[in-house]
């Protein structure tokens, strides 16, 4: 795509949201930004536009009002996560957001500008990712269990959307680990390790405005085997694993509708990463799963670096291209967050809960997306802005927890507490 070059540097004005003292110990740099703004909408009114720098190093945030296509400043040296964020009007009269985003880039003195490539959201018109429940609870006796993990879909449009064929899929890389992986397709599709789909012919499953989808990864009254647990038995849908594995069995609810397991990794149970370190969303896979598996194979390549030396590696998963996704959620922790493992375009943040890895007290809390407003006839419609840095409220308490009261701790303390998006009282 052609693209009109929109060149903005630091604005001098620039409003410091956050700072430490040794950052006043270094001598500031001149720095610029090149936006690239999509060619089919040169000439477009943009306004509110706004730059983030965040400070990789020292936690420091600058935000920046933007006018004007060359703008100059000094800023300290050290390595930023950049993002651009834009109001305009697309073509066709619908009111859209420009966004761009860079990650880890260096700031010199005498460097090159730091190159952005901006693109339109505007809010999507299908089912999105309001809930993930990946952390799981723990039982009397200490331990963690795994059993009640549970996804939530919502319809955050006004009108009757089909939940048939929409594919729930786990990222293959980790937010936590970065390699040079080769060839690098991230700005075509993500590399995915699991794709389950929900049945139907296409109008089996309605999902009414401002109504949700449960899907379970068993569907069963947890509190039966552990107490501090909830009740999943009226989920929606589940995913189901057959297993030979005697040390590693599944539960199938048969009253309960099981997901189509198009591919997992692996040939056991597939389980949401507990720590939260990689991303999950929603896809419409145009293909049959046949076709799918068969042409839709991506062999990577990276190096491994370890204390014994380096070590070329070779993997394949499946890719999944990014205008087939729907939705994208990207999870870590903060001490060990490195990147995401998809395009800006369809996630420019992350939701977590806990702050360290292996943090003991993110059990019984989940990552649920904020609520953006509350129409006149009650329908509450969710923030959806494809950063999940602000979509999402972090560590709260799941829906389900509220909703039935259950534990909270390890000494199994009720839930007290009931709100729209594990913030807002209901």
């Amino acid at each position: 795509m052609n693209k009109t070059i929109l060149y903005i540097s630091l604005l001098a004005g620039a409003t410091l949201l956050s700072c430490s003292d040794d950052m006043h110990d270094a001598l500031p740099v001149e720095a610029s930004v090149h936006v690239s703004i999509p060619s089919d909408l040169n000439g477009a009114d943009v306004s509110s536009a706004v730059l983030s720098l965040y400070n990789v190093s020292n936690g420091a945030t600058t935000t920046l009002d933007v006018t004007g296509t060359v703008i100059s400043v000094s800023i300290l040296p050290g390595f930023y996560n950049v993002s651009y964020y834009a109001s305009t009007v697309l073509p066709n009269g619908v009111e859209a957001e420009l966004k761009a985003q860079a990650l880890g880039v260096e700031i010199l003195a005498g460097g090159s500008p730091v190159d952005l490539s901006a693109f339109a959201h505007v809010p999507t018109d299908d089912l999105i990712v309001s809930e993930l429940f990946f952390t799981g609870s723990l039982q009397p006796s200490g331990d963690q269990y795994n059993g009640d993990q549970y996804i939530k879909l919502y319809n955050n449009t006004d009108h009757v959307i089909y939940a048939d064929g929409i594919t729930i899929f786990e990222s293959m890389f980790l937010t936590t680990q970065k390699f040079n992986f080769t060839p690098d397709i991230m700005s075509e599709a993500m590399t995915v390790d699991a794709l389950y789909t929900i049945p139907g012919s296409g109008k089996d499953y309605p999902v009414l405005p401002g109504e949700e989808l449960l899907i379970a990864d068993i569907a069963i009254d947890h509190r039966e085997i552990n107490p501090n647990s909830f009740d999943l038995s009226h989920a929606d849908f589940e995913w189901y694993d057959v297993t030979t594995n005697p040390k590693y069995t599944d539960i199938d609810n048969p009253a309960v509708e099981n997901l189509d397991k198009w591919y997992c990794y692996t040939l056991t149970i597939w389980q949401l990463h507990n720590r939260g370190f990689k991303a999950y969303g929603i896809a419409r896979i145009p293909v049959g799963k046949d076709t799918y598996l068969q042409d839709y194979r991506y062999t990577y390549e990276y190096d491994q670096v370890t204390a014994a030396g380096t070590f070329p590696m070779s993997r394949t998963a499946y890719r999944l291209p990014n205008e087939w996704i729907v939705d994208v959620v990207n999870t870590s922790v903060a001490s060990s967050y490195l990147w995401n493992v998809c395009t800006p375009a369809l996630d420019m943040g992350w939701a977590h809960c806990g702050t360290i890895d292996g943090d003991k007290t993110r059990y019984f809390h989940a990552v649920r997306r904020a609520a953006e407003s509350i129409e006149p006839d009650g329908r509450v419609v969710l923030r959806d802005t494809n950063n999940s840095s602000v979509d999402f409220n972090s560590y709260v308490y799941p829906s389900e927890i509220e909703r039935q009261g259950t534990a909270v701790s390890l000494d199994g303390t009720p839930c007290a507490s009931l709100t729209i998006d594990g913030v807002m009282p209901k």
